[in-house]
């Protein structure tokens, strides 16, 4: 079986949804499928420097980069037209069995569509969050109208629509769109444990050996709502805290978390270390107490994966897709995305260490039996067996 993931993009700059894509096809030839990805060379505000049309090994797996039209107009750039993504993509979709599609509203995504149904390849969609409604109220005219006109036919052509919780697939089936879901939840490759790990990230941030560590570690934008956890944590004027925050974002907002710290007067408590991964991200995530994400809107949430199986509590707000699965495994706290409703949770996570301990231990062994890749990429050759056999039965 030969599959093609088409991305816009894969650089770490890129967040969640471009990690699991080169781990979904990593864990997918492990398994004998045939996989590989083409995407451009987008990585942000810059490019990528890496060979172009030719398949090269890019974190372990085949890849196929192609230039991406970079203007100076952010809006125009961030749209990720390539022409040679185009020509190679009409001239080789016949050579793969299936194609299967990430993201929306992104010139890579809607011309696979476009050029599968063309040429009768079938094709799934994963939209990535794109049609859960705090992210259709973004640029809401500017969707609206791209949906109608174009995105709505490709999707009512795809065989069906990858979901990684329930909570986009209630969201999308409020869109009354032609098209089938089926729901199959990112997965994880699990990091060592490190010895001694928890007092080793204390020496390093020199800090006290029982001082409690709250971690935010997601992109910075937004819709991860730090205007609201920032004034919750300045509300804990009493309370012992060091507050990590890890992760990159533009320049412009980067500085309106500087103004949010200073205003909740906790920049002295806060330490900002921009991108993290590796050993250094894996030391951060299991020397840490609690990790929180008060996002409005996250149609999974890699990082809370990430943050059970370092053995962390999680702090999530209901617009976290993963928000119900906290609740009714006890692996966190959720809270309503208000200042105040954080604030009473944070307090009640400091004041029970030893209770916070145990949902680590029983978050990072729930990772363990529900969100490795090895058990998310048989599922999904089981989706990709099936959506061929119904594609050789119309033929």
């Amino acid at each position: 079986m030969k599959v093609l993931h088409v991305i816009p993009s894969i650089p770490k700059v890129r967040g969640g949804p471009s990690r699991s894509t080169i781990e979904m096809v990593e864990a997918l030839r492990q398994k004998g499928v045939d996989a590989e990805i083409a995407t451009t060379n987008d990585n942000g505000d810059s490019l990528l420097n890496v060979p172009l049309q030719q398949r090269i090994i890019y974190e372990q797996v085949p890849v196929w980069f192609f230039h991406r039209f970079s203007p100076s107009i952010r809006a125009v750039s961030e749209y990720a037209f390539s022409g040679q993504y185009t020509s190679w993509l009409w001239q080789n979709v016949k050579n793969y069995d299936l194609i299967h599609v990430h993201a929306l509203f992104s010139y890579p995504s809607t011309a696979a569509m476009a050029i599968a149904r063309a040429q009768r390849i079938p094709y799934i969609v994963a939209p990535h969050g794109l049609l859960c409604e705090w992210s259709l109220q973004q640029s809401k005219v500017k969707k609206k109208l791209y949906l109608k006109l174009i995105e709505q036919s490709n999707l009512a052509h795809s065989r069906s629509l990858h979901v990684t919780a329930r909570q986009e697939q209630v969201e999308i089936s409020e869109l009354n769109l032609p098209c089938s879901t089926f729901m199959l939840p990112h997965g994880l490759l699990p990091s060592p444990i490190i010895p001694n790990a928890r007092q080793n990230l204390r020496q390093k941030l020199n800090l006290p050996s029982d001082e409690p560590i709250i971690i935010f570690l997601s992109r910075l934008h937004y819709k991860k709502g730090l205007d609201y956890l920032i004034p919750a944590l300045g509300n804990l004027k009493d309370q012992r805290f060091t507050f990590v925050i890890a992760g990159s974002g533009t320049a412009e907002y980067e500085a309106e978390i500087e103004s949010m710290l200073s205003l909740a007067q906790i920049r002295d408590r806060t330490h900002l270390l921009g991108f993290i991964e590796g050993e250094t991200k894996d030391l951060f995530l299991q020397g840490s107490d609690l990790f929180a994400l008060t996002s409005h809107s996250e149609n999974f949430g890699v990082a809370v994966l990430e943050a059970w199986s370092a053995g962390l509590p999680v702090l999530l707000t209901p617009g976290v897709a993963l928000a119900s699965v906290t609740k009714q495994h006890n692996l966190g706290y959720v809270s309503e995305l208000e200042i105040n409703a954080i604030t009473n949770a944070l307090t009640h996570h400091l004041n029970r260490s030893a209770e916070a301990t145990a949902i680590g231990d029983r978050a990072r062994q729930f990772v363990l039996e529900n969100y490795t890749w090895d058990k998310i990429a048989t599922q999904m050759i089981e989706v990709y067996q099936s959506t061929l056999e119904r594609q050789t039965s119309r033929a």
